[in-house]
């Protein structure tokens, strides 16, 4: 705190000074607050989203293909192929062709490689909690590779 003494020794005298110190600390306390929170307010994120570029694959009929979309109703519209199938049967039939496959390859599974894939055609507005469980609902089945099927972008358009 600051003290002003007055020079001439009378107690009488009007001091005309204002005591700043109060204002410095709250003026101090208010940019320090605007120096962390503008930035975080301001400041956005950019993200480059990659572009799709057509890279063919070798399908094997042993390959799962699933499809994710958004139902009318705003629920996760699984299939496999062209049949709709819910999350319970989706595990139990995951399950099912995954050990059928793997007994069927039997000595000549040697990797990862060698073992049936899950390629997945996601619709732009299936929510991700749709793709989320799918994806770990098939890992869980025992598939190590899960794959994204897009479609490349078209030139001109």
């Amino acid at each position: 705190m600051a003290m002003t003494v007055s020079g001439d020794g009378s107690d009488d005298a009007v001091l005309s000074d204002i005591n700043t110190t109060p204002l410095v600390d709250v003026m101090l306390v208010l940019l320090i607050i605007f120096l962390i929170t503008v930035p975080v307010a301001i400041k956005t994120v950019k993200v480059k989203v990659p572009n799709v570029a057509y890279q063919s694959s070798a399908t094997k009929a042993e390959n799962v293909v699933l499809s994710v979309r958004r139902e009318p109703d705003n629920s996760c519209g699984v299939y496999w192929g062209l049949s709709r199938i819910h999350a319970v049967d989706l595990q139990n039939r995951a399950v099912a062709k995954f050990t059928n496959e793997v007994e069927r390859l039997g000595d000549k599974a040697k990797s990862v490689d060698d073992l049936p894939e899950v390629h997945i055609r996601a619709d732009r507005n299936a929510p991700y909690r749709c793709v989320g469980g799918v994806i770990s609902i098939m890992q869980g089945s025992g598939f190590l590779r899960v794959g994204f099927i897009s479609e490349p972008k078209l030139v001109g358009a």
